[in-house]
């Protein structure tokens, strides 16, 4: 349940709606339990949650989904060539500071479009593995691996410009 409310909050952006969406999926579940044959129960129920985010922001946020395909030839280079170099915080006001940065991670994270972010969150947070990831969203593995691709190149060039 932890980390099905996790991934409803990464993909809603507010807690009060993976709340919302939380209930959703799990009546969906109680009602197709009879259906759940031997497998993964986990990724069975984060599909579950899965979906019951993406019809809720289909009422709630209605609007459009970027591609990496769709970006101009600069944005899309500028998300393959990014870089990230980071050390370990040894002192007390450099723990302040990755915590503020953390913060500003986060953000990032939740500005990406919905589908790199779902993808990024299931493999990071939640560690699941790229054919379970393929499982819950429905895709095949080469699509997860391209969208973490994109995914990781979009905040790695996040952090390069934001150290600017």
């Amino acid at each position: 349940m932890d980390e099905a409310y996790r991934l409803a909050r990464w993909m809603t952006g507010s807690a009060t709606d993976a709340e919302d969406v939380m209930q959703e999926a799990c009546l969906r579940a109680y009602r197709s339990i009879e259906t759940f044959a031997e497998g993964n129960a986990r990724a069975w129920f984060l599909t579950i949650v899965r979906n019951a985010c993406y019809t809720w922001l289909q009422k709630h946020r209605p609007g459009a989904t970027t591609f990496i395909d769709d970006l101009d030839p600069n944005s899309r280079l500028s998300i393959e060539t990014g870089t990230l170099l980071h050390e370990a915080p040894p002192t007390p006001e450099d723990v302040l500071i990755a915590k503020t940065e953390a913060a500003r991670l986060v953000a990032a994270i939740e500005s990406l479009p919905l589908l790199l972010r779902e993808a990024l969150v299931l493999r990071e947070y939640h560690g699941l593995s790229y054919r379970e990831i393929a499982e819950v969203t429905a895709v095949p593995i080469g699509t997860v691996m391209s969208r973490l691709a994109n995914g990781r190149r979009s905040l790695l060039t996040w952090a390069k410009e934001d150290r600017r």
